[in-house]
């Protein structure tokens, strides 16, 4: 298996590299503590247009400014003031594109991830969801900003030459963005098909 590279990462559409990153495995490395899963949900933003993303209308924060940069690195902010929420950001600098990962299918440390987790036995919800898959892997908001194109910065994507046909894809609108007016319905939202590890397509909000 080999990291994904710059050019994977900088491509100007943003929804092309949220289909590709499914099937790809999220790994990461802290404390000497390995654990990794295949990618099996995300969800696309694009600025400017898009009234779901934080960086809409281009707008620059001291939070959103990561997004500006150019793709290969994460993007990781705190949502409802406890979860930790991991995107890639995508697409060449300063047109601040990022896809939220939504859900992965564990596959190396998983006894860590439950540890973490606070869990007894292994069940889908130890990774099906954003703030849950970031807790399992040790993902933190201060993660943001790093690099994924090597193991230094203890968080990056392979490819596992796994490959997910268009047909095993559901898309569907995004979650918890129906403050986004007509943006909301787009359908950005990519999915395994039939895999347990994602989100149900008739949830209506975040399933930490």
């Amino acid at each position: 298996m080999s990291i994904l590279t710059r050019s994977f990462y900088t491509r100007k559409d943003v929804l092309k590299v949220s289909r590709q990153l499914l099937g790809k495995l999220l790994v990461t490395k802290f404390d000497g503590k390995l654990t990794a899963g295949t990618i099996v949900e995300t969800e696309a933003y694009r600025a400017p247009d898009d009234k779901a993303c934080h960086a809409y209308q281009n707008k620059r924060t001291p939070r959103t400014e990561v997004m500006f940069e150019e793709g290969g690195c994460s993007y990781v902010y705190i949502c409802y003031g406890i979860h930790h929420l991991f995107n890639v950001v995508s697409g060449q600098k300063d047109m601040a594109h990022v896809i939220l990962i939504r859900g992965i299918e564990p596959i190396k440390g998983i006894d860590h991830m439950m540890e973490r987790r606070g869990f007894d036995h292994l069940k889908t919800t130890l990774t099906a969801g954003p703030g849950s898959l970031s807790k399992a892997l040790g993902i933190k908001s201060i993660h943001s900003g790093v690099s994924l194109l090597d193991k230094k910065s203890k968080i990056w994507i392979e490819d596992q030459g796994l490959d997910i046909r268009e047909s095993e894809i559901i898309e569907g609108p995004r979650v918890g963005v129906s403050t986004a007016e007509e943006c909301s319905h787009w359908p950005w939202r990519f999915r395994i098909k039939d895999n347990k590890w994602s989100s149900k397509p008739n949830i209506v909000k975040y399933d930490f």
